[in-house]
């Protein structure tokens, strides 16, 4: 699969994305016998990678891992940020930070919390990233005000909302004390803080949002900034709903 040259040294564990643009600017990456600029792409099981003369064996590729963390707040979403923040990596042993091509699928804001997937698995970050690709993600979310059933409705249903229409919501209420609202939301998309924006819109402003699930993965009992491994049942099953979506969208 061709990618990005930066995209590929970050996912076999050799730099970070910035590290790897730095290397990319000094010229110290080839690609079959050429130096590259920005934004190059490259098929690492076709092309001949070099960095600093050296070639990039595909041998040597880190395995493959897999883990599910329950995101605390105050964590940034990234495997590193340049203003010095708290990102999700910090929460993880240095065996697994160091030279494993480990990064987060998708995306929690940094006042929200709950499931998030980390991997080092390229193309299964591309496909279940995918705008196109709908896999549920299930949310425990707390708004300011007593929202209203109609306003729940035309959630659920899915309207139009900045040029968009948005996909259908399962939306249960929970809960409704003290002037706050507490539901259950399953989306099958994932825009940008997409259900922050939305209460927003609507008028009743997010006061907490926790994802307990991404598709089958819960994170039940699992404290805030603890991981686990995924069993080999569960990557199996990881990449069966992966290999279902991409079958629907071709239909």
């Amino acid at each position: 699969m061709t990618e990005r040259v930066q995209k590929i040294l970050r996912e076999w564990g050799i730099a970070s994305r910035r590290e790897a643009e730095t290397m990319i600017s000094q010229g110290r990456i080839k690609v079959n016998g050429e130096n590259i600029q920005l934004g190059d792409k490259a098929n690492p099981l076709k092309d001949t990678i070099e960095i600093d003369g050296k070639v990039l064996n595909k041998n040597f590729r880190p395995s493959l891992v897999y883990i599910l963390l329950n995101k605390p707040k105050d964590y940034i979403c990234t495997c590193d940020d340049p203003e010095g923040r708290k990102t999700v990596m910090d929460l993880l042993p240095s065996q697994l930070k160091s030279g494993r091509g480990l990064h987060p699928v998708g995306r929690l804001d940094r006042n929200s919390t709950g499931a998030l997937l980390l991997t080092n698995d390229g193309e299964l970050t591309l496909n279940l990233t995918h705008p196109r690709y709908h896999l549920e993600k299930t949310y425990i979310v707390t708004v300011k005000g007593n929202i209203t059933n109609k306003i729940v409705q035309q959630w659920s249903e899915g309207f139009m909302w900045e040029g968009k229409q948005t996909l259908p919501a399962e939306i249960t209420v929970t809960q409704r004390h003290n002037n706050q609202t507490k539901m259950e939301i399953v989306l099958q998309e994932g825009r940008n803080r997409q259900i922050r924006n939305i209460g927003e819109f609507f008028g009743y402003p997010v006061i907490s949002l926790h994802r307990k699930a991404i598709g089958f993965l819960k994170v039940g009992s699992l404290p805030y900034g603890k991981y686990r491994h995924l069993t080999k049942e569960e990557i199996t099953m990881l990449k069966q709903t992966e290999k279902v979506m991409i079958e629907d969208l071709r239909r």
